[in-house]
């Protein structure tokens, strides 16, 4: 990975999510990827590591991937009547569903994949096999990775390591491809949005320099004569200097000689510094497609009623939607066999969203059990709990009686 424009140490928890989501590193390892690294017309260069410094892109991004990562990823098998039910015992499952990777689990795998697609557009994937069986994904860094066709348009992925650059199949690599995936990668969100990216970045920066120096001027001490240059200096040390910087606010100042202090009161141009930095949470919650209130951002949005319902339903809709999807498809182009794909579905439980959300979920279980459509032994077993005793059958909502037995139970 490119290091930092400004040569400061990358935070800890960059270091550690980057080398969770996209596979460790190896010693010597280049990056080939030139895209990822881009510059900004506000003098700062926007690559994933100063993205995600920026807290409206670290929060967007997280929200995404781990809200992906936390839905269960099932695989079912449909019979020729279109029923659907788990395949259990299909070696896939358990790849998709617990641990693709030996060294993570589905969570953090798949809220890795998520990450990658958000930051650069792209998930990559090394397919490792035993005897012609898949049985692990090893993530690859998208940084290390070039996408090219060889003469006979097929494509190849380049993937750079310390030995060197490594060439791979099509056949052997698991890509995900993100918007604008119609060709040979998806398009980066962190490089369309540098502008916006970059922006925020130097206005995090001026703040920062602005607070280091005491904010901006607090007050003017005024007196009643003319210093000399040891006055100057000794009401400098002993007046000023205590009082300088955000460390030594609030203290008590005492004034003498006729001297006079008045508080300077926030200008025009304070307030409106303040409502660039409103407006570039907005700004960069509109790239990822993510509710501001999501973040923490509450300015123009209300909190209560069907209002903020609303906004989640279209969360879930607009923001997540896309992204289940696309790994849906590219786990059915790429992992499930030609001659299963008919049969054989991915698919993410977006149901898991409501675990949380007990009276959601009991909600939506008794519309499920009422008008047919689930048994109570279904939901039990939802809940974790063991199965009761003649509660297979499925009931309709006026009596709760056997679907089927309506005329039966209405004679007797």
């Amino acid at each position: 990975m490119a290091s930092r424009q400004n040569g400061g140490a990358r935070p800890s928890r960059i270091k550690a999510i980057w080398q969770a989501a996209f596979g460790t590193a190896a010693s010597g390892a280049v990056a080939i990827a030139t895209h990822i690294r881009q510059s900004s017309t506000a003098g700062r260069t926007v690559t994933p590591d100063t993205a995600l410094e920026v807290s409206a892109v670290w929060a967007c991004v997280r929200l995404l991937s781990e809200t992906v990562g936390t839905l269960p990823l099932m695989l079912y098998e449909i019979d020729d009547d279109g029923n659907r039910r788990l395949a259990k015992g299909h070696p896939l499952a358990s790849l998709l569903h617990a641990a693709p990777h030996y060294d993570w689990t589905a969570v953090e795998f798949w809220e890795g994949a998520v990450l990658s697609l958000a930051l650069n557009g792209n998930f990559f994937a090394r397919k490792e096999m035993m005897g012609g069986r898949l049985i692990s994904l090893a993530p690859l860094r998208f940084d290390q990775v070039q996408v090219e066709r060889d003469d006979r348009g097929a494509r190849r992925y380049k993937h750079a390591t310390k030995d060197g650059v490594r060439a791979y199949a099509e056949d052997e690599v698991f890509h995900v491809r993100g918007f604008g995936g119609a060709g040979d990668i998806g398009l980066s969100p962190i490089s369309f949005a540098r502008q916006s990216i970059g922006a925020s970045l130097a206005a995090d920066e001026l703040a920062a320099a602005t607070f280091a120096n005491g904010a901006r001027p607090t007050g003017i001490l005024t007196v009643n004569q003319v210093l000399d240059d040891e006055q100057r200096k000794q009401i400098s040390e002993n007046i000023v200097a205590p009082f300088v910087g955000s460390d030594n606010a609030g203290g008590l100042m005492v004034l003498e000689a006729d001297m006079k202090f008045q508080p300077v009161t926030m200008t025009p141009e304070d307030a409106q510094f303040l409502q660039t930095r409103a407006f570039n949470v907005e700004d960069i919650c509109r790239w990822f497609r993510v509710p501001p209130f999501m973040v923490g951002h509450t300015e123009k949005s209300t909190s209560w009623g069907t209002g903020l319902e609303q906004q989640m339903i279209g969360f879930l809709t607009f923001g997540l939607r896309p992204y289940l999807t696309r790994i849906e498809q590219a786990i059915s182009r790429s992992l499930i066999a030609p001659a299963e794909r008919g049969r054989m579905k991915a698919e993410f439980k977006v149901e898991g969203l409501l675990r949380t959300d007990s009276a959601a979920r009991a909600a939506f279980y008794a519309i499920m059990v009422t008008n047919g459509i689930m048994s109570r032994n279904e939901v039990r077993r939802l809940e974790n709990l063991p199965a009761a005793a003649d509660a297979d059958a499925l009931t309709v909502q006026s009596q709760n009686v056997p679907l089927g037995q309506q005329e039966t139970s209405q004679g007797g």
